[in-house]
């Protein structure tokens, strides 16, 4: 416990981290105070109605931080700057002029983010329109006049862009990555609500299912961390260089970290929104008046239910699926072999070029093959556990369980990455 305890005693003491933290709080506070602000003509009731039946829009709700199921001001969230950043970032693979640009340093990088920006508008503008189109088709809003209906629209594409303001304010005068951190606090607010479900539905006989669930959560938090932060490290060593017949420098040793969660928590956004659209289309076809569309809803709702084993094995292998396709978008074993052998760099016992390339590739697949099928596991387990338990209520998904450890431990190593830098430039001051 002085572990943890005494940094953050030290970060006090020192002026800049103190700084750092206190505008990091307030923000985030700010943040959580206009997530209360509602949006006017909403049938609030009818709503937590529909959010409550509706896995998609839940999901929507995660990363709002709990700003949809409130229709406030932020209701969209960051949703439409991640999908922008995810675009952008799967461009820059295959984009040749943006893949050089993202090469260009902090100008290439700053040019990036300043497309994600503009991406990121017309995003939330679709999606604030599909929101309002939705609500209106389910009777739970109210309002109708042009002018209404352009002012919630604006406004809520309007509250992304101002969420999206806060967040770069924290990345560059707080600490750590202000998007994380403001989508991190939003699923953290969740759990007092969750928790006082949970105490007012409690019932004596299921004690026991609650400390296995409270054992197994532990247990699979901890299997996320060492994951998360599982690396093969593969040796590179770089050979003696010589200048006029003589040692200009002798030969180095490095190594390449293959990552066993390369893809980090993109393929369980991917495979949880196309996994979700069976049964968001069923609820709405079960409904229709033909016959066959009927029916067709009607399988999709029973058969694509978060219960049913089908949607959990689809869901299953779209994660596997969607986690090798992303590790092979943004790890080339090509260009990774290239860059070694120009810089003169080889494998112990491996030829440069096609041979390290596609040993690279055999490590790879390897590798990945762990980080997918953990990553399948922790997305489907809170459906299995709910099954087993007969407990809904403290259910955290895979999704907002991999993003709250991530963001811990991203912030926790830039917490000490500034305690050393500072204790560093302490030290060459005497």
């Amino acid at each position: 416990m002085n572990k943890i305890i005494e940094p953050l005693i030290k970060a006090f003491k020192i002026p800049e981290l103190r700084r750092k933290i206190f505008i990091t709080a307030v923000i985030v506070v700010v943040v959580r105070i206009i997530a209360h602000i509602p949006v006017g003509g909403i049938d609030f009731v009818a709503l937590r109605s529909l959010f409550a039946q509706n896995q998609f829009l839940n999901l929507l709700d995660i990363f709002s931080g709990g700003t949809l199921a409130n229709f406030s001001i932020i209701s969209l969230g960051l949703n439409p700057y991640i999908n922008a950043s995810i675009i952008l970032q799967l461009l820059t693979m295959i984009v040749p002029s943006l893949e050089a640009l993202s090469k260009e340093g902090e100008y290439g990088r700053g040019k990036i983010t300043q497309y994600t920006r503009y991406l990121s508008v017309p995003l939330s503008l679709a999606q604030a329109i599909g929101m309002y189109v939705l609500l209106k088709n389910q009777g739970i809003l109210t309002t109708v006049t042009p002018i209404q209906v352009t002012s919630i629209i604006v406004g809520m594409t309007a509250g992304t862009i101002l969420l999206m303001w806060l967040g770069e304010l924290i990345s560059e005068y707080g600490i750590g990555n202000g998007i994380s951190l403001l989508i991190f606090a939003g699923i953290v607010s969740r759990l007092p609500v969750v928790l006082a479900q949970t105490v007012s539905t409690a019932d004596q006989t299921q004690s026991l299912n609650y400390l296995i669930l409270g054992a197994g959560s532990i247990a699979v938090i901890a299997a996320v961390v060492f994951i998360n932060e599982g690396r093969r490290q593969i040796a590179v060593h770089y050979a003696r260089r010589f200048m006029g017949g003589r040692e200009g420098g002798s030969g180095a040793q490095t190594y390449l970290p293959l990552r066993v969660n390369q893809a980090g928590v993109i393929p369980i956004i991917f495979a949880v929104s196309l996994v979700l659209i069976p049964s968001f289309a069923g609820s709405y076809l079960a409904n229709a008046n033909n016959p066959q569309l009927a029916f067709l809803g009607r399988f999709l709702a029973a058969n694509f239910d978060p219960a049913s084993i089908t949607y959990n094995l689809v869901y299953f292998l779209l994660v596997v699926g969607f986690t090798f396709f992303y590790t092979a978008v943004i790890f080339n074993p090509v260009k990774v072999s290239d860059d070694i052998k120009k810089y003169g760099g080889f494998l112990p016992g491996i030829r440069p070029g096609t041979a390290t390339a596609s040993y690279l590739n055999y490590i790879m697949v390897r590798v990945t093959l762990a980080g997918a099928i953990f990553l399948g596991i922790v997305a489907i387990l809170p459906s299995i556990v709910s099954q087993i338990t007969g407990i809904t209520t403290l259910i955290l998904g895979g999704t907002g369980l991999l993003i709250v450890v991530s963001v811990i431990l991203d912030t926790a190593k830039q917490f000490e990455s500034k305690l050393i830098e500072r204790s560093y430039e302490v030290f060459t001051r005497r």
